[in-house]
Parts: C-alpha cells; structure tokens; sequence
C-alpha cells in the first residue's frame, strides 16, 4: 500500500490500492495530510482557537468532537468488546494520541459497504447481512487512524495504522453504547457522515480508557 502523505498546501488524491494503472473513483480516493503540529495535543497548531480534536471514551462508549473548548457533537458509539489494548492481533482499542491520518468514502451513499478500504459496490441490507453472517461491516465512511506516541501506539507490533484502526459507520441494528468491535470505534450511519464532514485529515483524536 502506497504510503505518500500529502502536504495540506498541495493537494493530492492517490488511489487506495496505490495502482497507478487504474483510475480511481470517486469512492476509492483517500485524503491525506501531514502532521499540523509539533505536539501530539495539538499545541503550538497556528490558531488554537480553531483546534479541532476528537475525543473518545472506552468507559463511557462516547465520541466528542470540539472545536476549542466548543462541543460540536456528543453521540455514543460501541469500541473494542476485547478492551483497552495496542498490541497487534488483539482486537483491542488502542489509546492515547492519534490523527486522522486518511478519509474514505466522500460521497457515498448511506449504508456504502467498504472491503479492504475499497466500496465494494454493495449496499448494506438485511438480506445481504444475512448471506454473509461472518462479515465484520464497515459502511458508509471511514476515518482511518494513525497514532502519534512512539511505543504506545505507533510503530512495531502497536501501530494503530497498520492495525487498520477506524472510525466507521456499522450496521444500525448494532447497539452503540457498549463494547462490541473488533478494535476500531462504530458509529451509527447518520454520525459518521455528520462527523467526516466536520473533519479534515490530521485532525487530532484522544482515545481514553
């Protein structure tokens, strides 16, 4: 997987797959963005009074979003059923400091299924749920997460990106609230749109216990 991130000044669009030989659609494109500060909290950004910061609670099963010191959206959301946890393989939340580091799925119909990062081309339904029961649903939007503190939650066997953490958008039937991922944070359908097109890539995430 191509790994180039793009400078919030330049622009670019690169395909996920990173093939060069075809041409992505609007749904398999990803946004991608350097680190906007120094600091994994977001100090010494240019304006803190624009600082835009997601903040999820493992206890609480909740999802903030604050620009500044304003709440932008309070929603419950469902984290890792294994728990806190960094290590790779554990299916576990990681915490601690991360950033948006990728977008994908601008555009796309509510209930979009995604596979690999890629819209599958599929919509999700109950019949389709039902002819594949060991799917574990990624729908709608994902907002993949790179972590930003060395040794907990970036690099070897803790790297939350290459752990393919998320926020995403799940199947409404699913119960937000309580734990019940494998690893990334659910959210209903409906939040998920509403919060990708509040953030950017690079917006800093805090992850709690």
């Amino acid at each position: 997987m191509a790994t180039g991130i793009e400078q919030k000044s330049r622009p670019k669009w690169r395909s996920i797959a990173g093939n060069s030989d075809n041409a992505p659609k609007a749904s398999d494109r990803v946004d991608t963005i350097s680190v906007l500060s120094p600091n994994p909290d977001g100090s010494g950004v240019t304006n803190p009074a624009d600082f835009t910061r997601i903040l999820v609670s493992i206890a609480g099963q909740r999802l903030q979003l604050l620009q500044a010191e304003q709440l932008l959206m309070d929603v419950a959301v469902s984290t890792a059923l294994n728990g806190p946890g960094e290590i790779s393989g554990s299916e576990c939340t990681p915490r601690g400091w991360h950033l948006v580091r990728a977008r994908i799925g601008a555009g796309c119909p509510v209930g979009t299924v995604f596979v690999g990062r890629r819209a599958s081309g599929e919509i999700y339904s109950s019949k389709l749920a039902r002819h594949h029961p060991d799917r574990d649903w990624i729908l709608s939007r994902i907002l993949w997460l790179s972590g930003l503190e060395a040794g907990k939650n970036r690099l070897e066997d803790l790297d939350s990106m290459r752990r393919y953490i998320y926020i995403h958008g799940c199947p409404d039937s699913e119960p937000m609230g309580v734990p019940r991922s494998k690893g990334c944070i659910r959210m209903r359908n409906a939040d998920i749109i509403a919060l990708f097109d509040q953030v950017p890539a690079g917006t800093r995430v805090l992850i709690t216990e």
